[in-house]
């Protein structure tokens, strides 16, 4: 038996096993983080039946409650009586379970914990009615009347029908006043913008005459005539969509008149069926992923942190790939191999492990104070005080996540230099062509995967990155993209919004907990997500390329 063993450890078969082990219990753990984080996130948009019940409080009493039940959790009567809930003698543990309510206009607070014991009168009507609405949250109740212009037009069993089509007529004309704003108004804003710094430029330079004035305000007369008949246009869009409302009494009969306006999705949840459950659904996983937040990020949909993760993660790709590549083929190819350049090999390998908020500081005060001021004095003074470059915005984080990253991608594309062969570089020069022939021809293109592969890791890190870019231009919430339809297009100054720093704010900083839990899930998958196809995206160029260069390496 010794001798077969003492093989089997000589063999190295037990290493193999080892690390066969080693990846099956980590790719386990990744997909069951996976499965934690999708079941706890995706549910969130699912239409749950609401409850109507009758509660006991503490003093015998007993109140109407309805709303969604989110959460179910066992609690130590221990604990319940040092609350001053009175818990049976014998009874170890009770049930809790968490009621979103909504109507926090009317209760104060979306939430509720209550005690199952304290549940009597269980029962799911047909008629309740849940409520998105662009503020106060979701509301809760039973519809009674629809009105216009403040008089009765529907009421009973033909004030759904009736509500739904005046919904649709509020969204569509929601969706207009919101393009006139957003697009025809911005734009406006924006060329009137740049007629004030082009005055102020005139004035620095005493170059404003009197022909170029008399221009600056025929140009701005006629904006200003366009920006008054779009304000037209939106008061009366104002008036049309405040026509309507509704009123819907609350579980304890309150009656609260809601303006349709305000209203964004209105449905019955007991009543609808399993496929308009799933409709539901998809349009709500639809809405979180291409629609603007609301209500403090604690609804609505995340578009702008997507957009503005993508476009950060491809401008800094634009701007450590050369870099990286430039440094790696130096060090490689040019530099003579001694002490200076192992010194900056280790240097550059200690890059990699600084702390990523040190890269934010840094930012912050060489990217922005120090480099973005002296722009600004320099290429920007019409627009001083007001900073152009010398405040965060998508350049400087672009440009902070490529330093952070570059060391990645040196070590990447050196590694691919080193593994070609000495002979292919020997027999390029051998047949007349040029050391920089040799390298542009044959060595860059056989070492392209390896460059990619620097590429891949780099995203990896820089879009999953959060605390640098709360110092060098990400923000709560953004007016408007950093790429629209606006000159110059591409607003590198503009800061925006990413999906890790809002995972911070709607998980920590969000004044309705329990509301912004869910989406902390949601937006996690999101952003794992995004980072998977952004790499899978360099993968497969990565892929072409080798199979590509594949004849050379033989």
């Amino acid at each position: 038996m010794r001798v077969p063993l003492k093989k089997w450890f000589k063999d190295g078969d037990p290493w193999v096993w080892l690390n066969a082990g080693a990846v099956a219990i980590s790719l386990v753990m990744v997909f069951s983080l996976l499965i934690l984080i999708a079941s706890r996130g995706l549910v969130h948009f699912w239409a749950h039946d609401v409850v109507e019940a009758d509660v006991e409080n503490r003093n015998g009493g007993t109140y109407k409650i309805m709303g969604e039940l989110v959460e179910t959790e066992s609690v130590s009567a221990v604990q319940l009586r040092e609350a001053g809930y009175k818990v049976p003698q014998g009874v170890e543990f009770m049930d809790r379970h968490l009621l979103k309510m909504g109507n926090r206009d009317v209760t104060g607070s979306d939430f509720r914990w209550v005690l199952d014991a304290s549940l009597s009168n269980r029962h799911y009507p047909e008629d309740i009615i849940a409520m998105e609405r662009r503020e106060w949250g979701n509301f809760y109740g039973y519809l009674k009347d629809v009105k216009e212009s403040g008089q009765v037009v529907a009421s009973g069993n033909g004030a759904w029908d009736e509500l739904s089509k005046r919904i649709e007529r509020a969204l569509s004309i929601h969706d207009e006043i919101y393009t006139i704003e957003k697009a025809e108004i911005g734009s406006i804003n924006s060329q009137i913008e740049r007629l004030r710094l082009k005055e102020r430029s005139y004035e620095l330079n005493n170059e404003l005459t009197a022909q170029r004035q008399l221009e600056l305000k025929e140009e701005r007369a006629a904006l200003d005539n366009q920006y008054k008949g779009l304000q037209s246009r939106l008061s009366d869009l104002y008036t049309q969509i405040n026509r309507d409302s509704l009123v819907a009494t609350t579980a304890d009969g309150q009656e609260r008149e809601i303006e349709i306006a305000h209203v964004v999705r209105a449905f019955q949840p007991n009543k609808m069926s399993l496929a308009e459950k799933i409709s539901f659904y998809i349009e709500k996983l639809v809405e979180f992923v291409s629609d603007d937040p609301r209500e403090a990020n604690t609804e609505g949909g995340i578009f702008p942190a997507i957009y503005g993760t993508v476009l950060m993660v491809i401008v800094m790709s634009i701007m450590v790939t050369p870099l990286g590549v430039i440094a790696a083929v130096y060090l490689r190819e040019y530099a003579h191999q001694g002490a200076i350049t192992r010194i900056i090999r280790i240097a550059v390998n200690n890059l990699a492990g600084v702390p990523s908020i040190v890269y934010g500081v840094f930012g912050l005060g060489f990217f922005i104070y120090f480099l973005g001021s002296g722009i600004d004095q320099a290429f920007f003074p019409e627009a001083l005080p007001a900073p152009t470059l010398g405040t965060g915005g998508l350049l400087w984080a672009s440009v902070t996540l490529a330093i952070l990253t570059l060391p990645v991608v040196i070590v990447a594309t050196e590694e691919g230099l080193s593994r070609i062969p000495r002979s292919i570089r020997e027999g390029s020069l051998a047949l007349g062509a040029t050391k920089a022939e040799t390298l542009w021809r044959v060595v860059l293109p056989m070492a392209s995967p390896a460059m990619m592969t620097g590429v891949i890791l780099a995203i990896a890190r820089a879009a999953g990155e959060v605390a640098p870019l709360m110092l060098v231009g990400v923000v709560k919430l953004a007016p408007s993209l950093p790429l629209d339809g606006n000159y110059p297009y591409l607003h590198l100054d503009q800061k925006f919004m990413h999906l890790g720093f809002h995972i911070y704010d709607v998980g920590f900083q969000s004044p309705n907990v329990e509301a912004a839990r869910p989406l902390v899930y949601a937006t996690s998958l999101l952003l794992v997500i995004v980072i998977a196809m952004l790499n899978l995206s360099a993968v497969a160029i990565r892929n072409k390329l080798r199979e590509k260069y594949k004849a050379l390496e033989v």
